[in-house]
């Protein structure tokens, strides 16, 4: 039986990305052309957005379609963009790295993506008006999404008439699709991505609202949004070794940005202090309304509001609890042990100058005595941040039984993954983001893949990881591998 387009609970054909990250045109930067060259206009793929939904509805027969827009598709935090005439004071932090997350920030911010997403936004719309349904699960890039302004304004912008608006649904964290398949965008088990708790997401700031971002949220906007020969969608291209950021700087950054050092710290200081200011505002929260919101996070989901409580219990702890942790992932622990080095070796040779006539420039020695222990050091140090891949078994196991299905998907680390692990049939959707391995944008990491559920001849549904190849091609969709078993 034809699933009604908006009964949610159950589906014939459902089709899952994430990781879209659509931001607003970078202009073209005349002066330094590779300066967030993979924000430019040149890589938008609105257009293939809008062949990929042709072919799936020529994969459905004709059928409704349930489009899971696995968390973010929107990137909130590499938006730099400021209004010309704001009704709110905008202050020089927010003028050099982007506006904070407040409702009437975060919606003039998704007014300046969807304004350059029009193309986007009008293929979403006439695959919803022609019957389809599209759910919209929170990620940590556009946790802004929680603010219902901002909801509002995606629902306005899609100008659909009221019969088309319970169509769209937007899922706190999780959607369970056909009682079969657990959809999670996955950053709520990665500690430096973790939204702390999505039921309560708000906290109060003095005549303000505001969402508290996690660490890498930050750590994106306070310092790569001033880095901009750094591609955030590669962690490679920001993560590096002492050497590699040396010869990076040589090559790309020594005319254009030759500050880096004191960008960079800047930038690490920042996200340092307002990572720690945040965790000591106030979170908003009701007692009397808990149970009403769960309820309603439930009902979105498809499930009993007993999962939202379960599976709430399997969130990870935010880095942001432990300093020195996050210290250390902004390098502030070696730029300490360097500043506490270069004083006390300065503070020695005025000592010994009172004695000795002899140049300063002999405090150099002890300086390059000192220079093998800080590179030891330096490099016995893993970041942490790489080292997230997916949930564990223990994880998977466990939401797997507190949703009662056997199969999960997730986004969130850009990696396709197809797998049995256990009794649980695992996928990695992918990303659709401009990833690019070098700073000329040649080295494409973009990959275009979704998972794609379809009624089964055993019964039931099956899971597919896809690839779409070329609009052209006799065979749009491209299979990326069957399941392996780990």
């Amino acid at each position: 039986m034809e699933p009604n387009s908006t009964d949610f609970k159950s589906a014939t054909y459902t089709a899952i990305i994430s990781d879209l990250h659509l931001c607003e045109a970078e202009p073209v930067n005349t002066k330094y052309p590779l300066w967030k060259k993979y924000k430019t206009r040149q890589f938008f793929f609105d257009e293939t957005f809008d062949d990929f939904l042709n072919h799936i509805r020529q994969k459905a027969n004709g059928q409704t379609i349930e489009l899971i827009l696995n968390g973010d598709i929107f990137d909130f935090d590499s938006v730099m963009s400021m209004p010309e005439s704001p009704t709110f004071r905008i202050s020089w932090l927010e003028k050099k790295r982007g506006l904070f997350p407040r409702p009437e920030r975060s919606k003039f911010k998704i007014q300046v993506i969807l304004k350059h997403h029009e193309q986007w936004v009008s293929s979403l719309r006439q695959f919803i008006m022609e019957g389809h349904r599209a759910v919209f699960v929170i990620g940590n890039h556009d946790l802004e999404l929680h603010f219902p302004e901002v909801q509002q304004e995606i629902r306005d912008s899609l100008h659909l008439p009221a019969e088309a608006q319970n169509q769209v649904r937007f899922a706190e964290w999780f959607y369970v699709s056909n009682q079969d398949t657990l959809v999670e965008h996955g950053n709520q088990y990665d500690s430096y991505c973790m939204c702390e708790d999505p039921v309560n997401p708000f906290n109060q700031g003095y005549n303000y609202k505001s969402i508290r971002l996690p660490f890498g949220n930050l750590a994106c906007r306070y310092i790569l949004n001033g880095m901009g020969f750094f591609n955030p969608h590669v962690e490679s291209n920001f993560i590096m070794s002492i050497k590699q950021y040396l010869q990076f700087f040589a090559k790309y950054m020594v005319k254009a940005q030759p500050l880096l050092v004191w960008d960079w710290f800047f930038g690490a200081m920042t996200t340092l202090v307002v990572s720690l200011s945040d965790r000591l505002k106030t979170p908003i929260k009701d007692p009397l309304k808990i149970e009403g919101k769960v309820n309603v996070i439930a009902e979105k989901a498809n499930v009993e509001p007993r999962v939202v409580r379960e599976l709430k219990e399997l969130f990870v702890t935010p880095a942001t609890s432990n300093p020195f942790m996050i210290a250390r992932e902004l390098w502030l622990d070696r730029a300490l042990l360097i500043m506490i080095g270069f004083l006390a070796i300065l503070q020695l040779m005025l000592l010994i100058k009172q004695v000795f006539n002899i140049s300063i420039f002999w405090a150099l020695l002890p300086m390059l005595a000192l220079l093998p222990f800080f590179l030891f050091y330096s490099n016995s140090i893993t970041s942490l941040v790489s080292s997230f891949k997916e949930p564990d078994e223990r994880i998977l196991s466990m939401a797997s039984s507190i949703t009662k299905v056997n199969r999960i998907i997730y986004g969130h680390t850009h990696l396709i993954r197809h797998e049995m692990i256990g009794s649980v049939e695992h996928l990695n959707s992918g990303c659709w983001s401009p990833a690019f391995t070098d700073v000329e944008c040649t080295k494409s990491m973009d990959q275009k893949t979704f998972v794609w559920l379809e009624p089964s001849e055993e019964g039931g549904r099956k899971a597919q990881l896809l690839i779409f190849a070329d609009k052209d091609s006799r065979e749009a969709f491209q299979a990326v591998g069957r399941p392996r078993r780990t």
